[in-house]
């Protein structure tokens, strides 16, 4: 959730972010009236509380013949501090609903609108061109022996797969190429759980414009994540971190599932749009002094991974309508699918400044002072579907795709993958 104090301070600054994000800003006027409404509760019930304190200390120094009245006197005063202590209650869960229905604070310069809506910040790396008709990622998985969507759906239902065979080697050789790039850049891996419970999903942001994208398990109240952002936000929640010697850098390899609500008819074929799929997730505490510098340090360790896999790509500012609750700000990075003439999401990455850990309650204490809340950053190094890019790009006239030569230490020295029998 936000800063309450920003609300109260500066709620045009708050007006203005919501609707940035195309959402009304009655959500701001309904968070001051449910913010006003709770602390006013919260003084009537310490104001009877305390006279609750003073007559007990009367009452334990009355004369006999007087306690009567006033232990009566007592009795109403106590009916009266209940009253009032269930209305502060009430009053701060109003309050607390109407905080979290506003998304995080937009930062300064982020483009407004829309999905179609953002800015290009640069490219890199100039469009595959061929001189014969190229395959598709998904015809050229299925020459190599690499992708089994048919058998997927058999097993599993629509938008489920099969990597098979070199498939499964060259998404494996991707994503240990991505741990060890995290590795040399000082992140902890991580293998963390892909089950949360509902406050881990909630704190992270999940539960409200995406909660239609999760799947969630009935009987046990857990939910499968979509990304590994979710578990590892959660690894601090209800801690106090020592930030003294720098951001705290995790890399989770994860499974993810994601229901895809609302894309029927949407990258029906192949790859790009699937239910379930593995990710390797960068994940930063930090000061929010530094995390507008650690949003693009993340930027750049992506960078760097598309360009040695020899892919073309350009980084864009995201809308603020397409931010997602969390992100303050949020560079996605578009390699270029060859077969679909276009750029295609491979990375996101989101500086989610303090909403998340506000939420989570995840703090550092700079310089032993007060505790404040850290910064939260995510970013993806590694994914599945960045496999849809790399065979579409390096393919060849015979259907076979040379093996970038980051990729082939990790694929026993394999240079060129080719068509099976």
């Amino acid at each position: 959730m936000i800063d309450p104090a920003l609300l109260r301070e500066n709620p045009d600054l708050v007006r203005r972010s919501q609707e940035a994000r195309g959402e009304s800003s009655e959500t701001v006027d309904a968070a001051i009236a449910a913010d006003r409404d709770r602390r006013a509760a919260i003084t009537v019930f310490e104001e009877l509380r305390a006279a609750q304190n003073a007559h007990g200390k009367l009452v334990a120094r009355a004369p006999k013949d007087e306690k009567p009245a006033l232990v009566a006197e007592a009795k109403a005063l106590s009916e009266q501090v209940k009253q009032a202590q269930h209305a502060a209650a009430a009053a701060e869960s109003v309050a607390a609903e109407a905080l979290a229905a506003i998304e995080n604070i937009v930062l300064d310069g982020v483009p407004a609108g829309g999905e179609d809506d953002f800015v290009t910040l640069r490219t890199h790396g100039e469009p595959a061109s061929f001189d014969f008709e190229p395959l598709d990622h998904l015809a050229l998985g299925e020459r190599l022996g690499a992708i089994d969507m048919e058998r997927g759906t058999k097993v599993s239902g629509s938008r489920f797969y099969f990597l098979t065979g070199i498939g499964a080697r060259l998404e494996h050789a991707l994503m240990s190429l991505g741990l060890q790039r995290a590795l040399d850049a000082g992140f902890v891996p991580m293998i963390p759980p892909t089950l949360v419970r509902a406050e881990v999903m909630r704190g992270t942001g999940f539960l409200g414009q995406h909660a239609a994208e999760v799947y969630r398990l009935d009987e046990d109240d857990l939910y499968l994540v979509g990304t590994s952002e979710v578990p590892l936000a959660g690894y601090h929640m209800d801690e106090i971190l020592d930030l003294s010697a720098g951001p705290k850098r995790y890399a989770g390899w994860s499974t993810c599932y994601r229901r895809e609500a609302g894309s029927y008819g949407k990258d029906t074929r192949g790859i790009i749009r699937v239910h379930q799929f593995n990710k390797l997730e960068m994940f930063v505490f930090t000061t929010p002094g530094d995390a507008a510098a650690e949003h693009d340090r993340l930027v750049a360790l992506q960078e760097g991974m598309l360009q040695d896999l020899g892919l073309s790509y350009r980084v864009i500012d995201v809308a603020a309508g397409d931010l997602g609750s969390s992100a303050a700000r949020k560079y996605d990075v578009e390699a270029w699918v060859p077969t679909q003439g276009a750029f295609r999401e491979l990375t996101s990455t989101s500086n989610c400044t303090t909403y998340q850990a506000r939420r989570l309650d995840i703090r550092h204490r700079p310089d032993g002072g007060r505790t404040q809340h850290v910064a939260t950053l995510n970013g993806t190094l590694a994914t599945t579907r960045w496999l849809v890019a790399l065979l579409e790009t390096h393919q060849r006239a015979d259907g076979s795709v040379v093996v970038p030569e980051v990729l082939r230490p990790y694929l026993g020295g394999l240079e060129v993958l080719e068509p099976v029998a």
